[in-house]
């Protein structure tokens, strides 16, 4: 199991490969309908997009959580 210290950095990578991976497939797929290159650019286009899309996440993940913070009502304590 990986140390609970590393799971904001985990998050990061998984949701950055997810996200990154069905919006380069969706733009294979408009620009090259499901014919022969589109698989080859798909790939291309996700190996080189994941790390960029993980070093924002990382960069930006703090920065949303306070955003949000300050727009979400807190819950009144008892």
């Amino acid at each position: 199991m990986i140390p609970a210290r590393f799971a904001p950095i985990l998050f990061g990578l998984i949701l950055s490969g997810i996200m990154s991976c069905i919006v380069t497939l969706v733009v294979s797929i408009k620009n090259f309908g499901f014919e022969a290159p589109m698989f080859s650019s798909w790939v291309a286009s996700w190996s080189f997009s994941w790390p960029i899309a993980f070093a924002v996440v990382l960069v930006v993940a703090p920065l949303v959580r306070r955003l949000v913070g300050k727009l979400v009502k807190q819950p009144i304590e008892s």
